[in-house]
């Protein structure tokens, strides 16, 4: 256990951001270039869309509404056996995954088993890197983050090669084999003891005050929005390509396209997050209305110029609002409610997670094409940009000044006093 009285922003945190590095990319890289196994499914099974879909479904639902519980066991055990417990359990669903005969197999394989490992590592890593830094938290989220994008690159053409030599039994075998690196990842993970930590009390104590967060309870709901319609291109894109006539490889080639553009934004949004003056919301409400946008737009661009130039553009802007979303909630909760602040907004979110590609797959079901899948994904995120308005000072142009460290370029204070979490 390490100590100190107020985040470090570098030492052994910049491990912490190597590890988060390659735990994104082992569970939402795996998770972003599953669309290139949707149509093997569809075909081995007989089963329609929306039914398939429902394996990336669970798995992200799973993931995020079993996120309080990788919380709780890092509050008491801290990170480091939780992440690699993970890591064990994501690699033995693929595994079982492997000799699934029928979907309900992989909703237990995948969905469940695995989604229950992406649970223990995920929320955990990110807590405990948050913890580390506060000065540079965003920058440090960018950076951990591009592992999603990196890892999105090269496993969508990977696993569509794997697939054409190995068949998808034996791609989710090779699958498997990676996730396990998931252990090394949490064994990096050494926990920090901050000065704070005995004023946010336990987790029952810590539950109840951010309940009464009326901005912690908004930030909420706007993710969860967020949330319904920013997985949509992951799962349904290589079909909605093949519905145009695109071959698959390609088709999975421009999910690498996306991946690209997902790091650049990633970078570049960690590193303004951290020099932008005032609120750290307002870049965030721009990230997610310009995806939403671009997300909406999908369904006009037929020529493959346009789809690539929307690829780039929703790429960047997807992969910019993702370090800033989380680097603001340490500036909501402060350090010490951290783990439970983050387990309790995976929950939430989980209920878009879950609905958001099942409704996208019926809609392709009813309408017969992806048109309006993708609009009604870009109205979800357009939806949770108007809840994100309503955080507090978001119209200021100077933010009042408050005792404490400050996070520069949010204007919140950093930690909030216990009494003013109740406080709208």
């Amino acid at each position: 256990m390490a100590r100190g009285s107020e985040p470090p922003d570098g030492g052994w945190g910049w491990m912490v951001v190597l590890s988060a590095f390659f735990q994104s990319a082992l569970v939402f890289g795996v998770l972003r270039s599953f669309s290139v196994f949707f149509v093997e499914f569809v075909a081995a099974f007989g089963e329609p869309a929306a039914r398939v879909s429902w394996i990336a479904s669970i798995g992200i639902a799973v993931q995020q509404f079993g996120s309080p519980v990788g919380s709780a066991l890092s509050t008491k055990f801290g990170p480091r056996p939780v992440v690699m417990a993970g890591g064990v359990l994501a690699a033995l669903g693929m595994l079982l995954a492997s000799f699934a005969t029928s979907l309900t197999h992989l909703y237990l394989s995948i969905g469940l088993l695995s989604g229950s490992g992406w649970a223990l590592t995920f929320t955990p890593t990110l807590a405990c890197l948050s913890r580390y830094f506060s000065r540079l938290r965003s920058l440090a989220m960018g950076l951990a983050l591009t592992g999603v994008g990196l890892s999105s690159f090269a496993f969508a053409p990977l696993f569509q090669w794997l697939l054409s030599y190995y068949a998808w039994r034996g791609t989710l075998l090779l699958v498997s084999a990676i996730s396990l690196h998931l252990v090394a990842c949490g064994a990096l993970l050494r926990p920090l003891s901050l000065t704070e930590d005995p004023a946010a009390g336990g987790p029952g104590a810590q539950l109840a005050s951010l309940l009464h967060h009326g901005p912690f309870l908004r930030y909420t709901v706007a993710l969860t929005l967020i949330n319904t319609g920013y997985f949509i291109p992951y799962v349904h894109l290589v079909a909605h390509l093949r519905d145009l006539g695109w071959d698959p490889l390609p088709a999975a080639f421009l999910l690498s396209v996306i991946a690209v553009s997902d790091l650049v934004g990633r970078v570049v949004s960690g590193w303004l997050g951290d020099v932008a003056p005032g609120p750290v919301a307002r870049l965030l409400v721009l990230w997610t209305t310009l995806t939403g946008v671009s997300l909406a737009l999908f369904p006009v661009a037929q020529a493959p110029t346009a789809l690539v130039a929307l690829a780039v553009a929703y790429g960047f802007t997807s992969g910019a609002l993702t370090p800033v979303a989380f680097s603001m909630l340490p500036e909501l909760v402060g350090t010490g409610r951290i783990y439970c602040g983050l387990g309790l907004v995976q929950m939430v979110e989980s209920i878009g997670g879950l609905l958001g590609a099942p409704l996208s797959g019926y809609l392709r079901d009813v309408t017969g094409n992806y048109t309006a899948s993708f609009v009604v994904a870009g109205v979800f995120l357009l939806a949770g940009s108007g809840v994100l308005i309503t955080l507090p000072h978001f119209f200021c142009v100077s933010v009042p000044q408050a005792s404490g460290p400050r996070h520069r370029g949010t204007g919140s204070p950093s930690p909030p006093a216990k009494e003013e979490l109740g406080e709208d």
